[in-house]
């Protein structure tokens, strides 16, 4: 989940992610928050909308900003969790693959991420306020809901980070409810495009988080982190890789049928982008370049969101 680039410094890790041994406080809060990773809650309300506006129904800035806002607000505070809620597990430490973390590296205090990662989840509620005044109380649960399980993906007694349900997590908060929230605030409904879109996209956001876990597979292994990876192994998770990857596109068949549109198989475009990263991936399941496959596969989730809102306006 790729950014803006950092000052070029003394890299800490065998990674392309250079960074400070002691960073500002500006750069440990952007490392903390990871900002670059919000792309993943973008994809959701360009999808949502395009796919309302198709059905006829009126789309509203306003309502799609609004959701855009809460959606990265929540995003942020699980982030911010996820930092303070490894350090305080023991996970992240020294000789982590991937980039570093503020609070286990020390330049952060746990007590003030928390307080972040808090205040994230709280000013949510903001925009949320107005998204409840126009879409009513099946709102309150959907954010009720997703505030909840960002806190608990990393916090409490039984994180969804450690239990092995990390992807049905996103593929279920990044995808289905995200996109079908969005659509169900222009439409005040819920129809089968949504929910086929929804899945798709959510495929793309857990196969990200797949590679994150490959590629941190032996040192979650270490601190007891039961990621799916680590319960089922490497090859298991090169075929769960190859299953997300490739399984959007058949949903992305029955979305054209069910709108009776060609054009929304645009995003099969990127079908051959998508198996290249799988092969590469599979022979080379392990590593620091891990990291650039990360990247790339959120970009490409980004962007099969791009091309499928571009197509839905096409197909009106």
């Amino acid at each position: 989940m790729s950014g803006p680039p950092l000052p070029a410094v003394t890299a800490t890790r065998s990674d392309s992610l250079a960074v400070p041994h002691t960073p500002g406080p500006a750069l440990a809060w952007w490392l903390a928050a990871r900002p670059w990773s919000f792309t993943i809650s973008l994809a959701p309300v360009l999808a949502g909308t395009s796919l309302a506006a198709l059905d006829g129904h009126h789309v509203g800035l306003g309502l799609a900003a609004a959701a855009l806002i809460a959606s990265i607000l929540i995003h942020a505070g699980t982030n911010l969790q996820n930092d303070v809620g490894d350090f305080r597990r023991g996970a992240d430490g020294r000789g982590r693959l991937g980039p570093p973390r503020a609070t286990t590296e020390g330049w952060l205090p746990a007590a003030q991420v928390q307080v972040a990662a808090v205040l994230c989840f709280a000013l949510a509620i903001v925009p949320g306020a107005y998204l409840v005044a126009r879409g009513g109380w099946p709102v309150v649960g959907i954010g009720v809901a997703s505030i909840a399980a960002g806190a608990a993906y990393t916090a409490g007694p039984r994180p969804v980070a450690y239990s092995g349900w990390g992807e049905a997590f996103v593929i279920a908060f990044f995808g289905l409810v995200a996109v079908g929230g969005m659509y169900y605030l222009h439409a005040g409904t819920l129809g089968a495009a949504a929910l086929l879109a929804g899945a798709a996209l959510g495929a793309l956001a857990a196969a990200v988080l797949v590679v994150n876990n490959l590629r941190d597979i032996e040192s979650d292994r270490v601190i007891g982190k039961y990621t799916l990876a680590v319960r089922r192994g490497a090859s298991f998770t090169v075929r769960e890789y190859f299953i997300l990857m490739h399984a959007p596109f058949a949903l992305l068949a029955l979305l054209a049928l069910q709108e009776r549109s060609a054009w929304l198989l645009a995003p099969l475009a990127l079908l051959p982008w998508a198996t290249r990263l799988w092969l590469q991936v599979r022979r080379e399941p392990a590593g620091a370049w891990l990291n650039a496959a990360l990247a790339s596969t959120a970009r490409l989730g980004l962007l099969f969101a791009v091309l499928l809102s571009f197509a839905a306006a096409l197909s009106r």
